[in-house]
């Protein structure tokens, strides 16, 4: 116990780093927007895309008192019926949280939300076991997509300095002129110009092809050989829920998994997340059914077989997408959320990041003084890097879900990693913590969680070496040496190699 003890010590008084994060208050948001009303100096957005980003970007804009104008290629989808099939449930954390929280909207969007406390894995034998996200009591939200959009679109609307145009799709952006142009189904042409175009279109952005042709951009695309499908676990006969409502339930698989995050009206939004490959092989009912007994047993009563063969045989079958590039932006017009970093969904940061961008660009807005020019290069700048950071992060955390939480060591790590984040809660943050639960910027997160991990292991492989000659002592003490020889020296060459492998990291 003393040197366990000793160790939390000394790993947590090893670990330092600052939590920079850039905001500026309400109050100084509303003192630039009076500047702005007071010079004459009101400027005009144009904004490509109504979707969560687009929406809260025009939110933002619209408080700073720009004349926005948000263009959507759907229609309003406040109108429209919902699609199944096509959305991965939204997990709304920290960054996202904060961006919400600082044009007012946190409150409302949390009340439509249902907090989820720990992951619930599922085995193949149906046996659960609860993993705590956080040692803290803290918890991700799970949000509908769809309810989200509405309620931002609904808050943009409101203001009368932002207008929606929905059933408008981008022709073409005039990067030097700040100028787009949009077609309508009926065939009719609307142009907009204005100080600054903001692409918020999504992974395959129309906007992003724009400034691509007028800048030299270094640009990567990479499909993942998974897709995911969605599926569905209705409410009980009693109108409850059939699993417990605080978790994301997750049915790892190794190469591949099934999860499930609950829905306000009881329900569960189920994704399998699988290759391609095993997909194809997916033809028959005989055959899909087979594939579920021998993995996902304990799944089929909740979902029912009649309505998993509809789910699986109905619903797409959707490409996973990772895009990185540099820079974000061209003159005036600039680019964000997935049009700039699309990610896959295994960190669920795809719309914090988003969140995130917004939050970011308006605290530079205020660092500038609304000087466009140098905003969006310093947003560019800036932002890349921490991109990069949470599109890597995400595709590790794929690893992490469908394969190492069934690792003995990894939960042994995860405990070790509790307890220090419980004693030592601002010295010591476990991975899932700071990309989760704080504003930290993903790059640092990076840098600070390898040095705690090569800490934890140093101090992991100095307690065992400790153990190790504590057994030899006793042994010589008590005149036991020949019954513990063989045993001390394997466990000294178990212990010889763990340390020479920390040592070389």
């Amino acid at each position: 116990d003393a040197l366990f003890i000793s160790f939390l010590c000394s790993t947590a008084a090893s670990v330092r780093a600052s939590v920079r994060f850039d905001s500026n208050s309400s109050e100084e948001r509303d003192k630039q927007s009076i500047m702005a009303a007071k010079t004459g100096a009101k400027k005009r957005a144009t904004i490509v895309g109504g979707g969560p980003v687009g929406a809260l970007q025009a939110v933002y804009l619209g408080q700073r008192g720009y004349d926005v104008d948000v263009y959507e290629n759907r229609t309003d989808i406040r109108k429209a019926p919902e699609a199944a099939g096509y959305s991965i449930n939204l997990a709304l954390s920290e960054r996202g949280r904060t961006a919400l929280r600082r044009v007012g909207l946190e409150d409302e969007v949390v009340r439509n939300g249902i907090p989820m406390y720990a992951r619930m894995i599922h085995d193949e034998k149906g046996n659960l076991a609860r993993i705590p996200y956080s040692s803290l009591g803290e918890a991700i939200l799970a949000i509908d997509r769809k309810n989200l959009n509405e309620l931002l679109l609904t808050a943009a609307e409101k203001m009368p300095n932002v207008k929606l145009h929905f059933e408008h799709k981008l022709a073409s952006v005039d990067v030097k002129a700040t100028k787009a142009e949009f077609t309508t189904p009926t065939g009719a042409t609307t142009s907009a110009n204005a100080d600054v175009i903001i692409g918020c279109d999504g992974a395959h952005s129309s906007t992003r092809r724009a400034v691509m042709r007028e800048t030299r951009m270094d640009y990567s695309q990479t499909y993942l050989p998974h897709g995911y499908k969605e599926l569905c676990i209705p409410a009980s006969p009693d109108n409850g829920f059939q699993m417990q409502p605080d978790c994301l339930h997750i049915w790892p698989r190794h190469t591949f998994m099934m999860i499930a995050l609950p829905n306000l009206n009881k329900t569960f939004t189920v994704t399998l997340f699988m290759p391609f490959e095993q997909y194809d092989k997916l033809k028959t009912d005989q055959e899909i059914m087979a594939f579920f007994e021998k993995y996902f047993a304990d799944a089929i009563p909740l979902m029912g077989r009649e309505r998993l063969l509809h789910d699986f045989k109905t619903n797409p079958t959707s490409p996973l997408i990772l895009i990185k590039c540099t820079p974000y932006f061209k003159n005036r017009t600039v680019f964000m959320g997935d049009a700039a970093h699309a990610m896959v969904p295994f960190y669920g940061q795809g719309m914090n990041a988003g969140f995130e961008d917004v939050n970011i660009f308006n605290g530079i807005l205020d660092q500038f003084s609304d000087d466009l020019d140098k905003v969006l290069e310093s947003y560019s700048a800036t932002r890349h890097k921490d991109a990069v950071a949470i599109c890597d992060l995400a595709m590790y955390n794929y690893i992490e879900m469908r394969d190492l939480v069934t690792n003995k060591w990894f939960l042994f790590r995860k405990k070790i990693d509790g307890i220090l984040h419980r004693y030592f809660p601002t010295t010591f943050i476990p991975l899932y913590s700071m990309v989760t639960f704080s504003n930290i910027p993903y790059s640092e997160v990076i840098i600070r969680n390898d040095r705690q991990r090569y800490m934890v292991n140093l101090g992991l492989a100095t307690v065992g070496m400790a153990a190790v000659a504590g057994i030899a002592t006793a042994a010589v003490k008590f005149d036991l040496a020949s019954h513990v020889s063989a045993a001390f020296s394997k466990a000294q060459e178990h212990v010889a190699s763990g340390l020479t492998s920390v040592l070389k990291k």
